[in-house]
Order: C-alpha cells, then sequence, then structure tokens
C-alpha cells in the first residue's frame, strides 16, 4: 500500500530546493518510513492546471525509493527538456503525482495481433526496445489513449520510431504501478 510520504518527500524536495534550505534529515525519514529504504523505480509527475508540467521516472529499481524520489521530482520540475524550468510561484497551480513502478516482465508474442491480445488496457505500463529506440507510458496514459492499438501507435512514436516497428517484434515489457496524486497545497511538508 503505497504511503502518502512519498507525495511529502516530492513537495518537501520543492520547497527546499526554493529556499535554499539544508534539506531533510535523509537518515531519520529513513528509518521512520522504512518502505523509503527498500529499491524501487518511480516516476514523478507535475501537472499545472490540468496540463503536464513535468515527467521523469526510473524504469528499473536501481536505488533506494527515497533517492530515486528526490531525484525524479528534481529532474521532473528543472530537467525535463519538454519545459522550462519550474519556477517557484508555479508551486500553487501545480498537482503532483508519484507513481511506484513494479519490475517490468517482457510479453512474449508471436504477432502485433497476439501483443494486442496480451496488453491489459488500463492496468498496463508498457516499455517498447528495439536497437535504438526505447519508450514508455505509465499506466494513465490509457486515459487519453483508450484503444490498445492507439496506445502502441503513440509508444512507437514516443520510442522515436512509428508504428512499422511492431512488424519487427520489438521487445515489449509491462509493468504495474501504484500511485498517489493531490494538488501541491494539500500535500504535507515533512
Amino acid at each position: 500500500m503505497l504511503d502518502a510520504i512519498v507525495l511529502s518527500l516530492a513537495k518537501t524536495t520543492l520547497l527546499h530546493h526554493f529556499s535554499k534550505d539544508q534539506g531533510l534529515d535523509r537518515d531519520k525519514l529513513l528509518v521512520l518510513h522504512p518502505q523509503l529504504a527498500q529499491k524501487g523505480a518511480s516516476f514523478v509527475t507535475l501537472n499545472k492546471n490540468g496540463n503536464l508540467r513535468g515527467c521523469i521516472g526510473s524504469i528499473i529499481a536501481h536505488r533506494i525509493l527515497y533517492d530515486d524520489i528526490v531525484s525524479n521530482t528534481l529532474m521532473s520540475a528543472f530537467r525535463d527538456g519538454r519545459f522550462s524550468p519550474l519556477q517557484e510561484e508555479e508551486l500553487s497551480e501545480l498537482t503532483l503525482e508519484v507513481s511506484i513502478l513494479s519490475a517490468p516482465e517482457e510479453i512474449e508474442y508471436k504477432s502485433y495481433e497476439e501483443l494486442l491480445k496480451k496488453i491489459i488496457p488500463h492496468k498496463d505500463g508498457l516499455i517498447l526496445e528495439h536497437g535504438p529506440y526505447h519508450g514508455t507510458f505509465l499506466p494513465q496514459v490509457w486515459q487519453q489513449l483508450p484503444k490498445t492499438e492507439d496506445f502502441l501507435e503513440h509508444l512507437s512514436f514516443k520510442s522515436g520510431s512509428n508504428p512499422s516497428i511492431y512488424a519487427q517484434n520489438p521487445k515489449i515489457s509491462r509493468y504495474r504501478v501504484e500511485s498517489l496524486e493531490a494538488r501541491f497545497d494539500e500535500i504535507k511538508t515533512l
């Protein structure tokens, strides 16, 4: 079960960035919230007035969840190449979402039609990998692209390719997420 601490950690990370404060007491938080000391993969999504403002994450757990959330929060706010760096005056307009990913599992398939049957819409996040092409969509993207064919088409574009890539049977993996979302002003600080 995902704990609201993940949202508090993301919010407080942003506040400390702007205040140039010393930051959080990492060791104390790891003792108080042992789930943050476990290896984990997260995505941090910032929305401003209902529109995407930044989204960066890790697909594979390669560090403890605390470090992953802090890093992805800062990357989403200040290093997402699709957006200018977040400004302090925007904070009150933000909604934060933190998603924790399960370990990816490869989907075995022999044809595009078989792949379509194996994907579970609104549950599966997908990763496409093929040579230089690589992209992922969180399960939340199903809200904008509810048809499996559309989801896969846009995933191919995000990876830098196009839908013809599926004729080459690229590696497709699935994962699930637990996520929490709240308006910035409604999240407790640490």
